[in-house]
């Protein structure tokens, strides 16, 4: 007679779908977890997760976050995940490296300077510095940091045409590149960096200040090394050269980005101005500069409709500053003296901004102002494909008269149903001002209804204010119209990326 076992079989161990919104290397860690749980104790999880760990998530990496959220996710990581945090998050390139990379450098040494990253500006500088202070990181000697190294093509502009009218406050360029013979070849949703020289009139008020004529001087300060963002190597080294301690002092301050030191926002022409005393050897000045890093801009144009050539949709950047126009790098280049000049060197960029695969999937996107460049692409790939899917812009800027970039070609496209909706928000029109998150928020059931039916969400454009607005303004619509808490929203807008339906290009 056969023994009546008397331990209870154990319930099946529920598994995790393969449908659902992970991946591979996190369906077995969360399978694992679940056999521990269910089917045979903690050996047989720890097992499972030894087998198959979780890859490393970086929930930080969103430049939607304040520094304080960024910085509070990666409390306990090790030190190069918390520098990591303190950065802007756009992993732009400005500094010659990505977020994880540029981070990993500064940890282990590799990386002297803490103020490469151009969008954190000071914020970021001050809290890397603390947190370097506070492990005792390895100091690099001053060096000019190693670009990250592409393969680069000489390509020729043949236009810049102002999109804005000329009382806008606002300059911007449709920019027209030749491909042909270069061998480069984009999609739409590409990205396009330009590697163009500085402004020679900067150049030569800087060789005056310095008080040399040397050509070779003259090369590394137009075509190499950046004299617009000179970083704190720079003011290291004007501090220890400079015989005046006030000058030093003030020098100081400027590289550890107190508050209120001058010149703000400087670049090496002001440096040279406002501290004579500080005059090291020119070589040594020179070789504390940072590279000049090339551009990178969004393109704004479609092969299928444009053959070999690419196009861009650049603002220029003139700010005044202590009575002296500063003219942006690359966007003054293009627009004042790139068009029947010597080549620019360009690569292309691919990258996760991509149109559904299926032509018949809606699409939602969120461009104002030159935000509005990859969208460009879209349409007009889609209309020299004959895409049959409905397509939704939200666009916006100042006026209306002066600033609706490409308007002909949105309302032709409006007319002719390559897009199904243009809603607009011009902020200056009116005495409330208006953006684009107010006009997604007054058609919030629609928008949601698109959301529900499959559609893909895009936003192109600045990521400080408006990337951050359009994100809270999906959250409240989610909370309103799905009637969702904000933990849930918040979920829902994870899982829209997690499936490639909720995609960013913002700077």
């Amino acid at each position: 007679m056969n023994a009546i076992s008397t331990v209870a079989e154990a319930p099946p161990t529920p598994l995790i779908p393969e449908s659902a919104p992970f991946n591979a290397a996190q369906r077995a860690w969360l399978n694992g977890f679940l056999a521990g749980l269910y089917g045979g104790g903690a050996a047989q999880a720890a097992q499972a997760v030894t087998a198959a760990p979780l890859p490393e998530d970086f929930p930080w990496h969103d430049p939607g976050l304040s520094m304080d959220e960024r910085l509070a996710l990666a409390d306990g990581r090790p030190l190069p995940r918390r520098l990591m945090a303190a950065m802007a998050q756009l992993d732009c390139g400005q500094c010659g490296y990505l977020c994880q990379s540029y981070a990993e450098a500064l940890a282990d040494g590799r990386e002297g300077s803490a103020s490469l990253c151009v969008p954190g500006a000071k914020p970021t500088m001050r809290a890397l510095k603390a947190l370097l202070a506070d492990q005792a990181a390895p100091k690099a000697a001053i060096a000019a940091p190693a670009a990250e190294v592409h393969a680069t093509r000489p390509v020729r502009v043949l236009s810049a045409e102002r999109l804005t009218r000329p009382e806008s406050a606002k300059d911007v360029r449709h920019v027209v590149i030749d491909l042909t013979g270069t061998g480069l070849t984009y999609q739409p949703g590409d990205s396009l960096s330009l590697a163009c020289p500085n402004d020679p009139i900067l150049v030569e008020a800087c060789m005056a200040a310095l008080g040399t004529g040397d050509a070779m001087i003259r090369q590394a300060l137009s075509r190499t090394h950046d004299i617009a963002r000179p970083h704190d190597r720079v003011t290291d080294l004007l501090a220890m050269a400079a015989t005046d301690p006030a000058e030093a002092a003030a020098l100081r301050a400027l590289s550890d980005g107190v508050d209120g030191a001058e010149p703000a926002d400087a670049d090496l022409l002001d440096l040279l101005a406002a501290f004579p005393s500080a005059r090291p050897p020119v070589a040594a000045l020179v070789a504390a500069l940072p590279s000049l890093k090339p551009r990178l801009y969004s393109i704004a144009s479609a092969p299928a409709a444009v053959g070999e050539q690419v196009h861009l949709c650049v603002a220029t950047v003139r700010p005044d500053r202590r009575g002296r126009i500063r003219a942006g790098v690359a966007s003054t280049h293009l627009a004042d003296r790139a068009v029947d000049t010597e080549p620019v060197a360009a690569v292309v960029h691919a990258g996760t901004f991509r149109l559904p695969g299926d032509p018949a999937t809606p699409v939602v996107m969120v461009g104002p102002g030159t935000g509005v460049a990859p969208f460009r692409a879209f349409l007009q790939h889609r209309e020299a494909t004959g895409a049959a899917g409905r397509a939704w812009l939200f666009f916006g800027d100042q006026h209306e008269a002066s600033d609706f970039l490409y308007r002909g070609e949105l309302e032709r496209w409006r007319r002719h149903g390559v897009l199904t909706r243009l809603d607009l928000a011009f902020s200056r029109d009116q005495p409330r001002k208006i953006y684009v998150q107010d006009r997604m928020a007054e058609h919030a059931a629609e928008l949601w209804a698109w959301l529900r039916d499959g559609a893909h969400f895009y936003v192109c454009g600045d990521a400080s204010r408006m990337a951050r607005d359009v994100d809270v303004a999906l959250r409240r619509i989610a909370c309103a119209q799905g009637h969702m808490d904000e933990a849930q929203a918040r979920d829902w807008i994870a899982a829209l990326a997690r499936q490639g339906r909720y995609l960013r290009d913002i700077y």
